[in-house]
């Protein structure tokens, strides 16, 4: 193991980056436990150059990055072959691992955690910075929940001059934009998509996104139109499915202009939602029998656990029926897909293609009803209308009795 790197003493490892090795490290000048992060720069001699350089301008970028949710680089510096990032050490895990070791969060914790995301990546878009490559592995989530970004600026700089080396693609298929996988130039309206992606894989326990290889990810990321969350995680409220649906939109016109518009929406559902505990258990999880693939959860364990009633009434009871079963699917493809997928599908469903004014009025209705209850069941329409309908009734009746029994007073009154 390396003992030094520059001015940085060496204390253990901590693991394996992207890149290269992660190290924890003191710095001897302000006795201060740093992260370093290290890039091997051994490369063909005509392609050295360009890495080297656009690593330094990487860095140096995310460097000016002062933000609560971002992780806070220290330094810059080289070492023979090796490059390497000084940043603050965090007390805490990567949210990748916090996934696989609990399988489906608390729906409140996860989109407190998406949402600190959001104002991290909407600060960095402001100072003209697009992260590339926002995946949960990219996420540091510490003891008090305070979520944190790392690795700003690299996924720029691997996907650019890496891929010239390999031909191939570097970085993370399944959470790429549709303007990623085909190529395109790319802004701020890329990292949403990839959050947004995130945020699904958090509430549902399996990505929009899959496929046997890359090819076929890129090609459901480009083409496919993936279920409501709320239908593979009943407890999702439905505010919750617009919110995805928004930033899973295929065009960027029609997802979230902004990071800070996405966690507004994020926050304002979560604080319609009663808190669960938000600390990280940051001690080293028990050995299973049998270990879960990073990416999977067993969502048909999960609905067999609360059994097929229960979960059958959980996932309609208080749902409008705006958005449910095939008129939801219906109403999210029309947000997110193009228009002659939409045809396609309301074939195959034999279905009407929703108005554009009946989805915004949907959205409206939903986002509003969601920010306005409070945190307990809901109650339909028709419930209340027949709880109204029988306290008129009973009002009526009770005044009849009343009357009644004047005249009746009255009469006796008379006779005797």
């Amino acid at each position: 193991m390396i003992k030094k790197l520059g001015r940085y003493e060496v204390l253990g490892e901590l693991g394996q980056g992207a890149m290269g090795v992660v190290y924890k490290a003191k710095d001897p000048l302000i006795d201060r436990v740093v992260a370093i992060k290290t890039i091997n720069l051994s490369l063909a001699m005509d392609e050295k150059e360009e890495y080297e350089g656009r690593f330094y301008q990487e860095a140096k970028a995310a460097g000016r990055l002062n933000h609560p949710n971002i992780v806070t680089i220290y330094d810059v510096g080289k070492s023979g072959d090796i490059a390497y990032i000084a940043m603050e050490f965090l007390e805490g895990r990567e949210l990748r691992d916090i996934m696989n070791d609990d399988s489906l969060l608390p729906v409140d914790r996860v989109l407190n955690i998406t949402a600190q995301v959001a104002l991290g990546l909407a600060y960095a878009h402001e100072h003209d910075i697009v992260h590339r490559d926002v995946k949960p592995s990219n996420i540091m989530v510490i003891r008090d929940g305070h979520a944190k970004i790392t690795d700003f600026g690299i996924a720029r700089m691997a996907s650019a001059s890496v891929r010239t080396q390999t031909g191939m693609v570097l970085g993370s298929p399944k959470y790429m934009s549709p303007e990623q996988v085909m190529g395109k130039n790319i802004d701020q309206r890329s990292d949403i998509f990839s959050l947004g992606v995130m945020l699904y894989e958090m509430l549902t326990g399996q990505a929009p996104f899959n496929g046997e290889n890359v090819n076929a990810i890129m090609y459901q990321t480009l083409n496919a139109i993936p279920a409501p969350p709320n239908m593979l995680n009943p407890i999702v409220p439905e505010m919750v499915n617009f919110i995805v649906a928004k930033a899973l939109a295929k065009g960027v016109e029609d997802r979230y202009q902004n990071a800070r518009d996405f966690a507004e929406d994020l926050r304002t559902c979560r604080d319609t939602m009663p808190r669960s505990d938000q600390l990280v258990d940051l001690s080293t999880p028990p050995i299973a029998a049998e270990k879960k693939l990073p990416d999977t959860v067993d969502i048909a364990a999960v609905r067999m656990a609360a059994g097929e009633e229960e979960v059958k009434s959980a996932s309609h009871v208080g749902l409008s029926k705006a958005f449910d079963s095939a008129v939801a699917t219906m109403r999210l493809a029309a947000l997110t897909a193009s228009s002659e997928d939409v045809d396609e599908l309301s074939k195959t469903f034999n279905m009407v293609r929703p108005s554009e004014e009946s989805i915004n009025q949907a959205g409206r209705a939903a986002l509003s009803a969601a920010s306005a209850l409070p945190a307990q069941p809901r109650r339909t329409t028709h419930q209340n209308l027949a709880e109204l309908s029988t306290g008129s009734r009973g009002g009526n009746l009770l005044l009849i009795i009343i009357v009644l029994l004047v005249l009746l007073g009255i009469i006796l009154f008379f006779v005797y």
